[in-house]
């Protein structure tokens, strides 16, 4: 199945947090958080301005991008978990 967010919206995919601590502790999954850190999947064509002219998304598919703990709506596409949430909700894109 092939999904096309509407508007300002991206898809990102969570990247998986560690399972071990630097000290060597495993850490089981319900005691781990959510990473705050994923790759952008999918992009919509923009938003609108008052004017109705299209306003594009700064990100790319592929980019790797820092988000709030509580942003996005979870949802499950082709058995993947994966991100839909607004440009705005995105804090930044990371660089290596």
């Amino acid at each position: 199945m092939k999904f096309r967010p509407l508007h300002d919206r991206v898809v990102v995919r969570r990247l998986e947090s560690d399972e071990k601590t630097k000290g060597g502790i495993i850490i089981p999954d319900t005691a781990k958080e959510k990473p705050q850190e994923g790759v952008v999947e999918a992009v919509g064509p923009g938003g609108r301005d008052e004017a109705g002219k299209l306003i594009p998304i700064d990100i790319k598919k592929g980019d790797t991008v820092l988000f709030g703990k509580w942003s996005g709506t979870e949802v499950k596409i082709d058995g993947k978990d994966l991100l839909i949430m607004k440009e705005s909700d995105i804090m930044g894109v990371v660089t290596k």
